[in-house]
């Protein structure tokens, strides 16, 4: 591709170029739901590396901390969900945070922040997804998913996370981003459901519903979380040991939040089924790694939190298709349903079963 098809191909090569990677050969990755592109870079003796591109202009701000809720509902939904906008000085601070603590995440030769771009390690295309469709067994590497969360919850958590690139904070996963979350469902679903429709009434009530849930998921913050921790964000690094056999990318949102985040994303997953025995044995594996842990109001907050997530999780989907114009991802949708199903019939969340029993007929939570 040439500069003048493509003005950030200049910079890419720049990079590139940087790097000592000019003349390696360069192929397209396929996107998924976020602005970022990657590329693959492989030298004529077969070193490979990944070039990650996200345009900064490309998304909205991300998080000030000094800004208040309604600063933050004013400058957009990165500000509101405290999401990194696709930073790389967040993806190369978070990158660093993890390998401090003996985890794997990329390392990174070269990196053109303020331009969006970096050069990463590549760890290969064996997602934990795409190994198990091929035959592996999938609870060795959810248990080893799970110590690595362990390795994560039991490290330092500080404030401020420093990188190549520059400081980064941790913003707490707070109020504002655990009900805006939530609210994308009632925001959503009647753009793709039209036999739902929810007045000023419920949604008062659905916030209301959800308060308790978000206090304890605020109350609990106290580890860095990945953020979008599931099957096709890890990667089976077998040749590793330990935890550091979990590869992780895609963790530039990280913030620091309740540990049943990262679990109840991995073991509750929108895009592939994980069977309740796996589940139950890992939940069972964090446990035993963890056993200051109260078991039964860290069971009650994961039910809760999983409920509220698989909430946003059905409306970003029903936001892709009805606005993004990406059906696949209807796909997802009766999964997201079972999930949340599931959940609502646990303790702490009657008045939150009670909502969706008035206003969303059991035919379309299928």
């Amino acid at each position: 591709m040439s500069a003048s098809d493509d003005p950030r191909e200049t910079l890419r090569l720049d990079l590139l170029k940087q790097a000592g990677l000019k003349d390696a050969a360069r192929a397209p990755l396929p996107g998924d739901a976020s602005t970022r592109r990657y590329e693959r870079v492989t030298t004529d003796d077969g070193a490979s590396f990944m070039l990650m591109d996200q345009a900064p202009a490309a998304e909205s701000p991300p998080c000030d901390p000094a800004w208040s809720p309604e600063e933050r509902r004013a400058k957009g939904w990165n500000a509101v969900a405290r999401l990194s906008a696709g930073r790389v000085d967040a993806f190369a601070a978070v990158a660093g945070q993890l390998r401090a603590a003996g985890l794997s995440a990329p390392g990174i030769p070269a990196l053109d922040a303020p331009q969006g771009l970096a050069v990463l390690e590549d760890f290969g295309d064996d997602l934990f997804a795409r190994v198990i469709e091929a035959g592996q067994d999938e609870t060795p590497l959810y248990l080893t998913a799970v110590e690595a969360l362990a390795t994560l919850h039991q490290a330092p958590t500080p404030d401020v996370l420093t990188g190549p690139a520059g400081d980064w904070p941790l913003l707490v996963y707070d109020e504002t981003a655990l009900q805006g979350g939530a609210d994308l469902f009632v925001e959503w679903l009647p753009k793709l459901e039209p036999r739902l429709a929810f007045d000023d009434a419920a949604i008062a009530d659905w916030r209301e519903a959800w308060a308790p849930v978000v206090a304890s998921g605020v109350a609990g913050a106290s580890v860095m979380a990945h953020r979008d921790y599931h099957a096709e964000n890890l990667i089976w690094l077998p040749e590793r040991d330990g935890p550091a056999r979990v590869g992780m990318i895609d963790f530039q949102d990280a913030v620091r939040a309740h540990p049943s985040w990262d679990l109840h994303s991995l073991l509750q997953d929108a895009r592939r089924d994980v069977s309740g025995d796996v589940e139950a044995q890992a939940l069972e594996h964090y446990f035993s790694l963890r056993p200051d842990l109260d078991r039964t109001a860290f069971l009650r907050d994961y039910a809760g939190l999983a409920a509220l997530n698989e909430a946003r999780i059905l409306g970003i989907f029903a936001r892709l298709v009805s606005r993004d114009g990406k059906p696949r991802y209807r796909n997802f949708i009766p999964r997201m349903w079972a999930h949340l199903n599931a959940n609502l019939q646990k303790p702490g969340l009657e008045t939150v079963a009670r909502w969706f029993d008035r206003h969303v007929p059991a035919e379309v939570r299928a």
